[in-house]
């Protein structure tokens, strides 16, 4: 029947071909702002559109459910690559060490990380997948967006329109912007644009807005305005930061050097403390359910495991000279923390990437300290594979939900990550071709990047090496923080505090990007904000949409734009 169709030549074809064309923006932008896109519903959306149009003009059959889902499993995986370490404690290893990997080798490393999370997350579906006390609601969201598809074609097809004129929006702004002209950076006051606020016309930054919502798009303009509006100022006029004479335009790269400790400090124990208080909470429930992994175990294809153990421990001794025994520390690590991160994103949504990486850190600051290789690829083994473990979990629900089979998407998930790992690594390599230069500058603020770099300067050289303002700066963003974990993962999600509760993510992340790029950010969220609120039902609709398309315009065009002054530069 058609109905069942599912692990289809079609299905896979579409998925590797999305996730090559949506890997790039979540590279693009996590280098950009620290922050990437579930792609699954751009992938629903896409390939439903592309299929069912083709059924209308009598050139193929019907799309079905269960063949839409290994599609956005596949492109999934291979977009959500961006754990494995590209944007975070890879390109802040060649910063502490100034050593940089191949192509080949980083692929292998990039694929092997994420290779171990995908049989982590095997073993753990039958325990967490199938128990209806997880909600998953990444999941929820993505099925009910592939229901609705399904039961309202025409709205599907809508939205593809919307995302697609957003999308070539986006684009031909990043073009001209590039290759035209110079589009202006307008800001009120030259003591203004030296302190990095001004407008920058990026359909990216105004998309993410439109994605994040107003409560993260205000919290960014809060961090933003106390940060760059409040303690820069105060940086320059007490000394402890100095420009040159001739300094003019925006300051940023002095600046940050200052202000990313605290905003660094605060952003690890706010995420460390939720994540502690929302696995505790969920112990608590499964332990009151009677919910344990040793009442369901998988069967789990245990040579496979081995195998990507193996992969790991290898790569970790040939390509960064890890002491094996180091290297073999890091993968009961890594399996651990990926099932933390598989429970906290069950009940929450909220993958911990950025926590179970700095989780790790500090473990292995305490093991091994001062070693700088370990602490910092060591511990991207954990964040590599908790990103494909809640990644594939999420896939494995929606499969669950409309009968599909789950070795169907574990193969659909395999190809997605080859796939992610080779595209991924090439547009990093492009994109950042002299990372010691060009990273946590205006340009490429690399916050994720900063953040890395900054847990290993820490362990590695110590507090002792820091200015003793930089040290209480450290403390008030440490204690602020706590307090904001806290909030976050005790509040009720709808009560009113927890609503008018910054986001401590965007908080800190505003000291560790320009003003201008929170400042755009609060604007997209603003609007589309105003525009929900206006006119409900159509903000519903197309709001995520034709935010996700400018993001993927303006990303997709950057890379190519970069490409090609590669190839003229060359």
């Amino acid at each position: 029947m058609l109905a069942d169709r599912e692990l289809t030549f079609r299905a896979l074809f579409s998925g590797v071909l999305l996730g090559a064309l949506l890997t790039p923006s979540n590279i693009y932008s996590g280098l950009k702002i620290g922050w990437s896109f579930n792609m699954s519903i751009i992938a629903l959306l896409v390939s439903y559109g592309i299929w069912q149009s083709l059924v209308r003009w009598r050139l193929g059959t019907a799309w079905s459910m269960r063949e839409s889902n290994i599609n956005q499993t596949t492109a999934s995986a291979a977009a959500s690559i961006i754990s494995g370490g590209l944007v975070a404690p890879i390109p802040a290893y060649t910063l502490l060490t100034g050593q940089q990997l191949p192509t080949l080798p980083l692929v292998a490393w990039v694929f092997s990380v994420s290779f171990l999370g995908i049989w982590v997350a095997w073993y753990l579906r039958r325990s967490m997948v199938e128990d209806t006390r997880l909600r998953f609601p990444e999941a929820v969201a993505t099925l009910e967006t592939m229901q609705q598809v399904y039961n309202h074609g025409r709205d599907a097809l809508q939205r593809l329109c919307v995302l697609g004129a957003a999308a070539l929006l986006g684009g031909l702004v990043k073009w001209a912007d590039t290759f035209l002209y110079n589009l202006p950076r307008w800001s009120p006051s030259a003591q203004l644009e030296r302190l990095t606020f001004n407008l920058d016309p990026s359909p990216l930054l105004i998309g993410f807005g439109g994605i994040i919502g107003i409560r993260v798009g205000l919290s960014l303009l809060l961090g933003a305005l106390i940060a760059w509006g409040g303690l820069a100022p105060w940086l320059l006029s007490s000394g402890l930061v100095a420009l040159a004479d001739d300094a003019s335009g925006p300051q940023f790269a002095p600046l940050v050097e200052w202000l990313l400790w605290p905003g660094v400090t605060l952003l690890v124990c706010a995420t460390l403390t939720a994540l502690a208080v929302r696995f505790v909470a969920s112990r608590r429930i499964a332990r009151a359910a009677g919910d344990t992994l040793r009442q369901s175990p998988a069967k789990l294809p245990l040579l496979m495991l081995v195998l990507a153990s193996l992969l790991v421990l290898t790569l970790q001794v040939l390509l960064f000279d890890i002491d094996p025994l180091m290297a073999l520390l890091s993968v009961p690590l890594a399996v651990a923390l990926a099932c933390m991160a598989a429970r906290v994103v069950g009940a929450t949504g909220i993958p911990p990437i950025g926590a179970t990486g700095q989780l790790s850190q500090l473990t292995f600051g305490v093991i091994a300290p001062g070693q700088v290789s370990v602490n910092l690829m060591a511990a991207n083994t954990a964040g590599g594979a908790a990103g494909q473990c809640t990644d594939l979990l999420n896939d494995f629900r929606v499969g669950h939900a409309i009968g599909a089979k789950p070795y169907n998407q574990l193969i659909a998930q395999c190809l997605g990550i080859l796939v992610g790992s080779i595209v991924g690594v090439l547009v990093y390599q492009i994109l950042i071709p002299d990372p010691q230069s060009m990273l946590i500058t205006q340009q490429w603020p690399a916050p994720a990047v900063a953040t890395w770099k900054a847990v290993a300067e820490v362990l590695g050289y110590g507090l002792d090496s820091l200015d003793v303002s930089i040290r209480w700066a450290m403390l008030a963003g440490a204690l602020g923080g706590v307090v904001f974990g806290v909030l976050e993962a005790s509040l009720p999600v709808q009560s009113t505090f927890a609503r008018l509760l910054p986001s401590s993510a965007a908080f800190g992340l505003a000291f560790i990007i320009p003003a201008s790029i929170s400042l755009m950010m609060a604007i997209g969220a603003l609007l589309a904000w105003v525009f929900q609120s206006r006119w409900r039902s159509l903000g519903e609709r197309f709001t995520i949409a034709a935010a996700a398309g400018l993001v993927a315009g303006e990303s997709i065009v950057g890379v190519g734009t970069s490409f090609w002054m590669m190839l003229a530069g060359g």
